[in-house]
């Protein structure tokens, strides 16, 4: 369950809740799967997550035709070939969403985005601008950001003092965690540099690294050879609110983010996010009001900033404070309601 699985998870919800008809079409036994099923929503099982599986098309073709939906939503770019394939003909509006912030080929792109769908989400104001720069009619695209659940309250001191020492952590010990798929462009690397920079000012300063991913060993290993000793690999967390509630600041350290749904987790949470100047992080961070924005790849830059935040004593509290209203504006209800207009307005045009 990656941040886009989350997101089309909160959004299936929420449009239930506005009593829509609607069909989640995921791969069987994945754990969006799983988690759909859990929540009782109407899932349609995918034998493969291929997007040039035939059978694959060939059922959910047979769905769309049978059940007469009006709006076909594709999540990702897989999902995008395959909701084309599954219905193109058919007298549907297919709607993609884009969430990354890299364009392999731009021509490709355009051609992708220009012509198998009617309508674009973009989760942020910089991919926007990106599919523009490839050649995407900018009369086609929305920018409907991901939403987040905003938790009724945060955690007391006593709550958050017992969810500390399941990490083995004391009131003295300052945790920086991170969440996200160990992969380059997230950034764990430069966030171990930052902490090595740290280790013989800020002796009590541990970073927590949730998640899974094809870099997770490769980093492990590098940490047992060079002896890094605050940096701890937690593996796949379920419970994310207690791994929230425990932290004192949230690290992004991306080398690129389409926005950073994660980062918006941490702050409705209460907690100041150090991010990378990149992609849509930059418009959901306020540097040195809810956070701090510092120059992506350098673990030097994100070592000052995470000192900083050391330091910063009771005033880390009100960023705290500042980071859960600012995340606010980008609610779970908010996006269910921007995408619900965006659906009307589609289906509008002839």
């Amino acid at each position: 369950m990656r941040g886009g699985q989350w997101q089309i998870l909160s959004l299936a919800e929420g449009l239930r809740s506005r009593s829509h008809r609607q069909v989640l079409a995921c791969p069987q036994g994945s754990l969006l799967f799983d988690r759909a099923r859990v929540s009782g929503l109407d899932i349609f099982a995918l034998p493969g997550s291929g997007a040039w599986n035939g059978r694959s098309i060939a059922l959910l073709r047979r769905l769309i035709g049978e059940r007469a939906f009006q709006i076909v939503h594709a999540h990702d770019g897989r999902g995008q070939t395959l909701a084309w394939e599954a219905s193109v003909g058919l007298p549907v509006k297919r709607v993609a969403s884009r969430r990354v912030a890299f364009l392999s080929n731009r021509l490709l792109h355009c051609l992708k985005y220009s012509l198998t769908c009617h309508g674009i989400i973009a989760v942020s104001a910089f991919v926007r601008e990106l599919l523009v720069a490839s050649g995407v009619p900018a009369e086609k695209i929305a920018v409907i950001p991901d939403g987040v659940e905003i938790p009724e309250t945060v955690a007391s001191s006593a709550e958050r003092a017992c969810l500390r020492s399941r990490w083995q952590a004391g009131q003295q010990d300052f945790l920086v965690g991170h969440i996200g798929a160990f992969t380059a462009e997230k950034g764990q690397d430069v966030a171990v540099g930052a902490v090595e920079l740290l280790a013989g000012t800020f002796p009590r300063l541990t970073l927590l690294l949730a998640g899974d991913g094809p870099r997770r060993q490769m980093l492990q290993r590098q940490c047992a050879a060079r002896g890094v000793r605050s940096v701890r690999f937690v593996g796949y967390v379920r419970d994310l609110d207690s791994f929230f509630n425990c932290l004192d600041v949230f690290a992004m350290p991306s080398r690129t983010e389409g926005l950073g749904s994660s980062a918006l987790m941490a702050m409705a949470h209460g907690l100041p996010v150090v991010a990378s100047q990149t992609g849509g992080l930059a418009e959901i961070v306020e540097h040195e009001r809810t956070g701090w924005l510092v120059q992506p790849g350098s673990p030097t830059a994100l070592a000052e900033a995470i000192a900083h935040a050391c330091a910063a004593g009771e005033r880390l509290v009100t960023m705290g404070q500042a980071a859960r209203e600012k995340a606010r504006s980008f609610s779970s209800d908010i996006l269910t309601a921007k995408t619900e207009a965006f659906y009307d307005q589609l289906l509008k045009i002839t």
